[in-house]
């Protein structure tokens, strides 16, 4: 398996559309609109980070990273999602690389740290944590992970871009 990571290009939009709906089509935790979320941020500019996985230059995985905004004024944090892989790919590695990627290419933006809403044993293996005093309202706190880079980690609540409650 060759799979390369590159940054999105306007062509992969479609794509990156149809692989998110398909990739949270069956998944329990899903409220079914991180397509429309992708698609929400990047009219906003607030995609930071939007990466593909591309196999035999088809593309099998997306990532995206935005800004996140926190009630202690601490600056340069982002939110890892969602991160979508086409369901026939899953299970082979494809999301860590997109994750590692998109890791490193915050950290050369200068970002601070990360949250995610996930899985913590998948997302524990990236070094994200659940953090006393860092949380997301109305969420399982064990759920809510962040990784700091450069600096300690903030106390507060967390707040993700309004794109994030997109339903079309």
């Amino acid at each position: 398996m060759t799979i390369t990571i590159r940054h999105e290009k306007p062509a992969d939009i479609d794509t990156i559309a149809r692989l998110t709906k398909a990739a949270f089509e069956n998944a329990e935790h899903s409220s079914h609109t991180e397509h429309f979320i992708v698609d929400a941020l990047r009219r906003a500019n607030q995609l930071s980070v939007s990466s593909v996985a591309l196999e035999n230059a088809a593309i099998v995985g997306h990532v995206a990273i935005s800004p996140v905004t926190l009630s202690s004024g601490a600056t340069g944090w982002y939110g890892l999602g969602p991160i979508s892989v086409w369901p026939e790919h899953q299970g082979r590695g494809i999301g860590s690389m997109l994750m590692n990627a998109a890791l490193t290419d915050l950290q050369r933006l200068g970002a601070a740290g990360c949250v995610v809403l996930g899985e913590p044993g998948y997302y524990g293996r990236f070094g994200f944590k659940a953090h006393p005093g860092l949380e997301l309202p109305g969420v399982p706190a064990e759920y809510f992970q962040a990784t700091a880079f450069a600096s300690e980690l903030p106390v507060g609540i967390v707040k993700y871009h309004e794109a994030f409650d997109a339903s079309e």
